[in-house]
């Protein structure tokens, strides 16, 4: 399976900002990526209520990913500046994901931030290429299953995608299961888990 290079950013801000900010990005985000060479694909998740945007961007190399950085940086910010009180951007590589999954706007993703000792980042992978990611796709509902991976820091960013939100919140109970069960048969400790809507997905033709 191809690894892709993800760049992710994490933004909060006033949830009365938010909708504007996503319009704009709807509307250049496209148009920006696609003229970097090694774009993949990009989505833009939200979360209305707490007032926060996960977004990321996939590239076909360390270097495709960290040039368009350079290149998108400053508009970026400019686009996220009504909003944003704050920003975090991380680097990842997606290491097992469900192939070409039909996404659309109104999807919802739930996500889990994981952290374990470095030296143990291919058992954690291993697991979920044998046991998590087919349990996360069996779920009723369930659209897509990705692992983001840093293995140098010990830390994972899960991604499970759900065709609408009355599936996302009936899986709730059984991806914990599926989650509990993963975390007995290894030492490492949940950070996060956080729930958000799909706003846009893209992926340039051909």
């Amino acid at each position: 399976m191809q690894t892709w290079y993800l760049r992710t950013l994490y933004v909060t801000g006033d949830p009365a900002k938010l909708d504007g900010v996503l319009d704009a990005l709807r509307g250049e985000a496209p148009g920006l990526l696609g003229q970097n060479p090694g774009y993949h694909r990009f989505g833009l998740f939200a979360d209305r209520e707490l007032g926060k945007i996960l977004m990321g961007s996939w590239w076909e190399s360390e270097s495709a990913r960290a040039e368009s950085d350079t290149r998108l940086r400053e508009r970026r910010l400019e686009l996220l500046a009504p909003f944003a009180d704050t920003v975090t951007a991380d680097d990842w590589e997606a290491v097992s994901y469900t192939p070409a999954p039909t996404v659309a706007p109104g999807m919802w993703m739930r996500t889990a931030y994981v952290e374990f000792a470095p030296s143990d980042a291919a058992a954690f992978r291993q697991m979920f290429e044998e046991r998590g990611r087919p349990q996360l796709e069996a779920l009723d509902g369930a659209v897509s299953a990705t692992l983001f991976l840093k293995a140098a820091e010990g830390r994972a960013h899960v991604g499970a995608m759900f065709r609408d939100k009355g599936t996302l919140a009936a899986s709730r109970g059984p991806q914990s299961a599926i989650r509990g069960a993963a975390f007995k048969n290894m030492d490492a400790r949940l950070r996060s888990l956080e729930e958000f809507e799909l706003i846009m997905a893209h992926r340039p033709e051909g």
